[in-house]
């Protein structure tokens, strides 16, 4: 294809026809987009959830990233709740890999050593860190947005914000049907990539941390016809033999971690995790989809070959979305700093709690002005797209984190819009007392933590923090 990058098609001027109008307008079905609907539907407010793909759930359904991370702190308590504590609830147990509530926080060795495996314990502890099954957790959303009277259009890309002046007020989005407008006094942003603030103007920081997993994109698959009992005793009691194979495996180029599932016949790969290439660059999302399912089909033919349990393996299925962790992020009223989280942590308006990403580190508590657009007004950001530095965001882009920002922001929207008041000002302790009645956890507990390292150690921890997720720390036995 010739590239032609400074030529320009002008196109006709026309009139947008307007599919309708509602409360709150909730931009990206993802885990923050589901828990802001929901949180405000519950409410009673008008709710439209706008969703480009065919499922609900985003990267945690359509993704395979049904390894949700970290719902609890160092001691074991748990620190998210609420919506998205209730959809783990509703997939039930047989389709939930993870430890009973009365192992969070254990230190045992061998239950740290059980639980890390698969992939629930960090550090020699263990943390409820769940694995789903992506099709179970995507019929509960189905089933919670409708229960919650959510209005959910799928198939549908947004790809214009409506201003008037420094005021979104509704978006323009596209679809098999043509080209509509739907108008709201409140749109939440739950796109990840911040696709309607930057399309609305408002500010934003791109840049990344090049020294972790931090913007790297990864199309996850998963084998199915496997023995991962027999894998993981492989794993576990040959430990020499098993990072033997996974040497030799990564010098042909397969670097891949098999992750259990709550199935014993299905594996489930989260790499590789490529680097260089954008989540906004349609070429490099192309080219990601072409190399991670090449890797898929040669990881295939290596583990038939050489891991146990995987003999009769065949590919299940790869992600139907592209895993991306960063794109843009909210300028917003308030940006939350690794500094900041390591010192204290704390905010007086909290809305969630994000884990310690180290035991050096505080739980922190997540600003509501962390959504809040630094001028912009009528519109929230939740989830990954938040205001955070490089640093703090390698955690606060993880699904636990994103429910609970969704869950407040759709709380807030409904605050603004039954108040009559920017979203800016809406009272916090009125969006926090609401957030408690609804099962969300917005204030730390008193906890212990280990005294603060000096910071050649601290660079060290996070280097390991399983917010640069379990892979990389395991992948050091091979590389």
């Amino acid at each position: 294809m010739r590239t032609a990058a400074t030529a320009h098609i002008e196109e006709p001027a026309r009139a947008t026809p307007v599919y309708g109008s509602c409360d709150v307008l909730v931009v990206g079905g993802g885990p923050a987009g589901t828990a802001a609907a929901v949180a405000a539907g519950r409410l009673g407010a008008d709710v439209v959830l706008l969703e480009r793909y065919n499922h609900l759930g985003g990267l945690s359904t359509g993704g395979l990233v049904s390894w949700i991370d970290r719902m609890s702190d160092w001691d074991g308590r748990l620190v998210v709740a609420g919506i998205g504590a209730e959809l783990i609830d509703r997939c039930g147990p047989g389709a939930t890999l993870g430890p009973e509530p009365d192992r969070w926080g254990s230190t045992d060795p061998v239950q740290a050593a059980y639980w890390r495996v698969r992939t629930a314990a960090l550090r020699g502890t263990v943390h409820w860190s769940p694995t789903l099954d992506p099709e179970v957790l995507k019929l509960v959303t189905n089933d919670i947005v409708r229960e919650s009277n959510v209005h959910t259009l799928m198939h549908c890309w947004v790809v214009a914000a409506i201003t008037t002046g420094n005021r979104v007020e509704g978006v323009i989005f596209e679809s098999k049907q043509g080209r509509f407008a739907l108008t709201a006094p409140v749109v939440v942003d739950c796109t990840g990539d911040g696709d309607v603030f930057a399309q609305a103007g408002a500010a934003f920081d791109d840049d990344f941390d090049g020294e972790s997993a931090h913007a790297r994109l990864t199309t996850s698959f998963r084998f199915g016809n496997v023995d991962m009992r027999r894998y993981l005793d492989f794993r576990m009691l040959h430990q020499d033999e098993f990072a033997e194979v996974m040497k030799r495996a990564a010098e042909q180029g397969i670097k891949l971690l098999a992750h259990p599932t709550p199935y014993d016949s299905v594996a489930l790969f989260l790499t590789p995790k490529m680097a260089g290439y954008s989540a906004l660059d349609v070429a490099d999302l192309t080219a990601v989809e072409f190399v991670s399912r090449d890797v898929a089909r040669e990881g295939l033919r290596f583990f038939r070959d050489n891991v146990p349990g995987f003999e009769r393996a065949w590919i299940l299925d790869t992600a139907s979305q592209v895993g991306t962790r960063h794109a843009r992020r909210l300028v917003g009223s308030e940006r939350i700093t690794i500094d900041h989280w390591l010192a204290d942590g704390s905010y007086a308006d909290s809305i969630g709690l994000c884990p310690g990403m180290t035991p050096s580190f505080p739980t922190l508590e997540i600003p509501y002005r962390s959504l809040v657009p630094e001028r912009l007004d009528g519109l929230l950001a939740a989830g990954r797209n938040l205001s955070a530095d490089t640093r703090a965001h390698a955690a606060l882009r993880e699904i636990p984190e994103c429910w609970a920002m969704g869950e407040a922001a759709g709380v807030a929207a409904v605050h603004a819009v039954g108040g009559s008041v920017e979203l800016r000002h809406v009272d916090t302790a009125g969006l926090q007392a609401q957030l408690v009645r609804q099962g969300a956890i917005v204030h730390r507990p008193d906890q212990s933590r280990q005294p603060c390292s000096p910071a050649a150690s601290i660079e060290a921890e996070l280097a390991e923090s399983i917010h640069h997720r379990v892979v990389v720390d395991d992948r050091r036995a091979f590389e």
